[in-house]
């Protein structure tokens, strides 16, 4: 049984069709990229798998369980976590007082201590600016905290939304770093991301999304070769 399934979902905007009959899974401990064009449907997609967004018809299933009943909140507890694009930190609250908001559903204080050493062991930047302000941050570390929040809600499958925008390429090459590292230690992940040929490396297995449907799931390998994915996405003639 996949970790999380996801079955012709057809998610609206009032009239406009935006996910058209979408089905992709995500198996236990895998790295499932869904790449394409601005305006293709991603984050949508993410939105509607964590009850930001009700679709019109489908299923969403977390470990067999169907999660299109709950409110967003509930998903989370239920252990779907997303880390949104834009990176979306409490720029008012210091990092640690972030971090603590993203177990704003646990009330294991012995959990929350260990997922938060967790954090700064994976992030010592972090740690090293606990007490900082979060809006000082640059994007990078802003980046790191909305990941470690999103950590301290111990998921089950993380859902990143596009990680790498608007970040410099040294910074790029760290985020993907953290992802193979949380990936090694069995982190179930599914990327959404605009720099596919980054997003493809980490991945085992992708979805390639255009005007909000599928056309092509593939191995990240056989995706990163096929010809019409090269020149559309990864900026080959």
């Amino acid at each position: 049984m996949p970790m999380l399934e996801i079955e012709g979902i057809n998610t609206y905007y009032g009239n406009i069709h935006a996910l058209k009959d979408i089905s992709l899974h995500v198996e236990q401990g895998e790295v499932v990229t869904i790449i394409g064009a601005n305006g293709a449907g991603k984050s949508t997609m993410l939105k509607t798998t964590s009850g930001l967004l009700k679709p019109r018809t489908g299923s969403i299933r977390l470990a067999g369980e169907e999660l299109t009943r709950f409110k967003a909140h509930e998903i989370v507890m239920k252990g779907v976590v997303q880390v949104p694009e834009g990176r979306r930190v409490f720029g008012r609250l210091t990092v640690r007082e972030n971090l603590e908001m993203g177990a704003f559903t646990s009330t294991d204080r012995k959990k929350n201590a260990e997922n938060l050493e967790r954090v700064f062991t994976l992030f010592p930047r972090l740690k090293e600016r606990s007490r900082q302000v979060s809006g000082t941050l640059s994007g990078g570390e802003q980046q790191m905290l909305a990941m470690g929040r999103a950590l301290m809600a111990t998921p089950k499958v993380l859902l990143l939304d596009e990680p790498s925008m608007g970040l410099a390429p040294v910074l790029v090459d760290g985020i993907f770093d953290t992802i193979r590292r949380l990936h090694a230690a069995g982190t179930t992940i599914l990327l959404v991301e605009q720099n596919a040929r980054m997003a493809l490396q980490v991945a085992s297995r992708g979805y390639v999304l255009q005007s909000g449907a599928i056309i092509f799931s593939d191995s990240a390998a056989s995706l990163a070769d096929n010809e019409m994915v090269r020149k559309a996405y990864l900026g080959e003639h």
